[in-house]
């Protein structure tokens, strides 16, 4: 069993007593059939029931074989830090169980599961705040399994602690989840001072009956920092405390957008607001995502005073992915000469293609749609708005370091049948620049020719690893086998895949159970030792 942790960020009022609640449940009821003397309207109820008894027998089939794999229990965790004036400061641990991993019992209504929940709080080896109790997930019906949520709430001083938990499926013999984690608690009650920013699924008007309940409002928080297309908004709270100390009656808040990628504000997103200051400002916001495009994001709330100083700020990291059609004003544009001559006829398409590691989804249709035409004037004409619209002000120097960038990603990464730029390492190199630190093994008695690079940091993304190996042995072709970027090939199976040559097959629960130290075969240590 494992557990899987999300933004886990470090950042406990006494123990709130948790209680069984239900986020929604749907309920299916067959439609009343009104009274009529028609034969056809009989036919119809009669083929109906005989439809829902089939559906019921499918459901109960289909439910009892899922559980009787004996699924692995699933969960995320996240944390929050607030403040209560009064109480002091406090944090906020958020699960979400996901609801297939969890196994069922049949009780009256459906079907339902029970966990065993543990939590400790510890400063060095004292116990300072603990919690262990017993969660039943929301009644399961029609074999319809959604994921369930909770929430505890511990006080606590300003200061470094050890999160420990451990999660128990009652309805399986699987052993428990045990995980820890490092938290710090912030002072925030002495000066002007922000929580955490709390992502949510959905709020309501609600009252203090609800676990889910704050300033007014019972908000489901969200976990997960990644925001696909579907969703159109970003619905978040915070709090900001002891404003009154400004001695005055309101301040300002600033809204900002910026990509963490390429360090541009979207400045359709940029808002200011006017807010009453007092003990405690609590803020909710729907941000509307709708328009921004694929890429990482930086949402931060600012503080500030009326002469427009800065008192305190907060960041909420996302990522979005939204392939929007990108239009590109070729009609109007005026090629510039600079442009024009730092490429030549002969390779105006192969430049044009180069753009397509650093470029979106949506980019990269459009680039491929103008290659297609064969119009050496358009394609001058893409890649100079590409980069007119990439780096503003800069985008003839911009051009020119990531020509020299793609120049030499062919002198040291192409093939017999691929540039330099459509490798594996050639687009990591471009996507990402330079590696910090590259171990390069072309001999090993036991795995194939591998180079793993390291980077210290990709945007806000620090210590990330990318390992390419050369299964052909000839050729120059490495490709990539494994990376803990996100968004990038992940391959558990890796040290099996590599060492494949001398290694036996594992199995699908591990697949390297069968991957043996060798003399001179220390890929395993090699990517982890940083």
């Amino acid at each position: 069993m494992k557990i899987i942790f999300i933004q886990l960020v470090n950042r406990g009022l006494s123990s709130d007593k948790i209680r069984i609640h239900t986020l929604h449940t749907i309920i299916i009821q067959s439609n009343a059939i009104h009274n009529s003397n028609s034969y056809l309207y009989f036919q119809i109820y009669f083929f109906m029931k005989i439809i829902q008894k089939v559906l019921f027998l499918m459901s109960f089939f289909i439910v009892n074989s899922l559980f009787a794999q004996t699924p692995t229990l699933r969960a995320y965790m996240d944390n929050k830090q607030f403040y209560a004036p009064g109480s002091g400061n406090y944090i906020e641990i958020y699960f979400q169980f996901v609801g297939y991993s969890v196994n069922y019992v049949p009780v009256a209504e459906g079907l339902q599961g029970e966990l065993a929940i543990s939590i400790q709080l510890l400063n060095g080896t004292t116990v300072v705040a603990q919690d262990a109790y017993r969660l039943q997930s929301p009644i399961m019906k029609d074999s319809i399994i959604d994921d369930f949520y909770d929430v505890k709430r511990f006080g606590l001083e300003p200061g470094k602690y050890t999160l420990a938990l451990e999660l128990l499926d009652l309805n399986s013999k699987n052993a428990s989840i045990k995980a820890s984690q490092t938290i710090v608690i912030e002072d925030l009650g002495d000066a002007i001072a922000a929580s955490d920013i709390e992502a949510i699924e959905y709020a309501s008007k609600g009252d203090e009956s609800s676990i889910f309940y704050k300033s007014g409002y019972n908000m489901v928080p969200r976990l997960s920092t990644f925001y696909p297309s579907q969703l159109t908004s970003i619905p978040v709270y915070f709090e900001f405390y002891n404003t009154q100390l400004l001695e005055d009656s309101i301040c300002g808040l600033k809204q900002t957008v910026i990509n963490t990628e390429t360090g541009f504000e979207l400045s359709e997103l940029t808002t200011y607001t006017k807010e009453k200051t007092g003990e405690v400002l609590p803020v909710l916001r729907n941000v509307d995502i709708t328009k921004i495009p694929t890429g990482k994001y930086a949402l931060t709330y600012t503080l500030i005073s009326r002469s427009m100083s800065e008192l305190t700020t907060q960041t909420y990291l996302f990522e979005r992915s939204n392939d929007m059609e990108i239009t590109l004003d070729f009609e109007t544009m005026v090629l510039d000469p600079s442009f024009q001559g730092s490429i030549t006829n002969d390779s105006v398409a192969y430049y044009l293609e180069s753009l397509i590691p650093i470029s979106k989804p949506a980019e990269i249709k459009n680039i491929i749609d103008v290659l297609k035409t064969k119009d050496l004037d358009m394609e001058r004409k893409h890649i100079q708005a590409f980069w007119l619209k990439t780096s503003p002000g800069t985008s003839y120097d911009s051009w020119l370091k990531y020509k020299a960038q793609v120049q030499l990603v062919e002198r040291l990464y192409s093939n017999n049948f691929q540039e330099g730029f459509e490798t594996d390492r050639g687009r990591v190199y471009l996507q990402y620049g330079s590696p910090t630190n590259v171990i390069i093994k072309e001999v090993s008695p036991t795995e194939y020719p591998y180079e793993i690079w390291q980077y210290n940091k990709i945007g806000v993304f620090s210590n990330k690893r990318f390992i390419f190996y050369n299964p052909d042995l000839v050729n120059n072709a490495y490709r990539l086998l494994h990376s803990d970027m996100l968004g990038e090939l992940k391959n558990p199976a890796w040290p099996q895949i590599l060492s494949k040559r001398s290694t036996v097959d594992g199995n699908i629960d591990n697949p390297n159970s069968n991957v043996q130290q060798h003399f001179g075969g220390g890929s395993n240590d090699l990517f982890r030792q940083y």
